[in-house]
């Protein structure tokens, strides 16, 4: 794990002890540190007897504490911690920030912060992969993966590589990375923020922090983020700007497909490029990434038909993107699409403009009537009420050339218990259904 001396003899208050919140107590302690800690479940508070003083910090005396440590998913907005703790001068972090304070005992090595409303876990763990495949030390975290306090320190000359959400950002104060990404901005999470504006301010905070020397990487493909793009140029800041738009022949990357990966890809290379990776280096990464589970996650190819795992697109406009990645050859549309569980928004407006790129629909769950409804106008549509009865008929019906993709743009929990166990069980039923496609063997297998 990541220790420091500089927490020894300091007392801490951690709020929630989950995965970040466990980390972080562990680290406290391995350095040194007095905590005390709370967490609203009683089985959770229990397994820390003995070790922590266990209260709850809305009932403690914080003075003299030197922080208050909370999960990102504590709304800092609404929560009476926050007002709590600024009544004793106590300053509320999270472990990203603990993790910059101890950076200083690090030995010497880069940091990489990526954030943006989509995209940042695939860009996270693409540079994370670049880097590990042209042989230089890395580990990546935050948003992804373990704790970054749980993990171990890198070698002298490694990359951290950091996923930031937000609420991430918000909970840091010290956090200068070498290199800072911004991805995008769309409007997200505004019951926290109260105004798209105040929340674009949350993302561009990530280079406020940064020290003059160091280097930005910014998407401008929307309004917001190249505002601030613009705005870094003026004060002469390191900058480079990546704006998909033009060709790019991404057939050498499949699990990097469509638009949006297009743009994954360029701040990646940008990323690399700024660490000393050489281009043959950054290409080999590219060509040999997987992709995440359950974002546009290759599963299989069977008979000349790819099946694409992407039970992570919850939305339409996560949707959208994988069905665009996929356009018609020589006229003929070739996306079997797998459509419904529990609806977030009404009707086709993201995704109206990609319905030519379809062969077949075949709806699924609560939403799937609806669905049936909506697209039966433009696209032939099998209604199968169940994932592995439209796993079972797109299969059927596909052809080589062809995708069987599971981008449903809605919630799962009508069926299933999130995402993830909906995107498994995709896989299984692929690997179920395999004997009936045309023999061949499977090129990939990604989990």
């Amino acid at each position: 794990m990541i220790t420091a001396r500089t927490f020894a003899g300091r007392r801490y208050a951690v709020l929630g002890l989950a995965r970040s919140g466990a980390a972080t107590v562990e680290a406290l302690l391995a350095s040194g540190a007095e905590v005390l800690a709370w967490d609203q479940a009683q089985e959770v508070r229990e397994r820390w007897a003995g070790r922590v003083t266990l209260r709850d910090p809305l009932a403690t005396d914080l003075a003299g504490f030197a922080g208050v440590i909370v999960s990102p998913g504590v709304p800092l907005n609404t929560h009476p911690i926050k007002p709590h703790a600024d009544s004793f001068g106590v300053p509320v972090i999270g472990d990203i920030e603990l993790f910059a304070q101890a950076r200083p005992e690090l030995p010497p090595h880069k940091l990489v912060g990526i954030t943006g409303t989509n995209g940042k876990s695939t860009t996270t763990a693409l540079v994370h992969h670049v880097l590990k495949t042209a042989g230089r030390p890395a580990t990546m975290g935050g948003n992804i993966g373990l704790p970054i306090l749980a993990q171990e320190p890198l070698p002298g000359g490694g990359v951290y590589v950091l996923e930031l959400s937000s609420y991430q950002i918000d909970l840091t104060r010290s956090l200068d990375c070498d290199i800072a990404v911004l991805l995008n901005i769309t409007p997200d999470h505004l019951d926290r923020y109260g105004s798209f504006a105040a929340y674009a301010a949350a993302k561009a905070r990530l280079f406020a922090l940064q020290s003059p020397e160091h280097a930005a990487v910014i998407g401008i493909g929307n309004t917001a983020a190249a505002a601030i793009a613009h705005d870094l140029a003026a004060r002469g800041e390191q900058l480079d700007k990546i704006a998909p738009g033009g060709c790019m022949d991404q057939t050498r990357w499949p699990a990097l497909q469509g638009p949006h990966n297009a743009q994954n890809i360029l701040a990646a290379r940008a990323v690399c490029q700024r660490l000393g990776i050489e281009t043959a280096a950054i290409e080999r990464g590219l060509e040999s990434f997987t992709g995440l589970p359950h974002r546009m996650e290759h599963v299989a190819r069977r008979g000349g038909v790819q099946f694409i795992n992407d039970s992570k697109a919850t939305n339409q406009a996560s949707t959208a993107p994988a069905l665009a990645a996929y356009p018609p050859v020589n006229g003929r549309p070739r996306v079997h699409w797998i459509v419904g569980g529990q609806a977030k928004e009404p009707g086709l407006a993201e995704l109206a403009d990609w319905t030519s790129h379809v062969a077949v629909a075949y709806t699924i769950g609560e939403a799937g009537p609806a669905f049936a409804e909506l697209l039966k106008p433009c696209v032939p549509v099998e209604p199968c009420g169940t994932l592995q009865a439209a796993v079972q008929a797109a299969a059927a019906r596909a052809r080589a050339g062809d995708v069987v993709i599971l981008s449903p743009a809605c919630a799962s929990f009508d069926q299933f218990r999130d995402f993830e166990e909906r995107g498994e069980m995709f896989k299984r039923f692929v690997a179920e259904i395999a004997g009936i496609l045309d023999s061949g063997p499977r090129d990939t297998h990604a989990g």
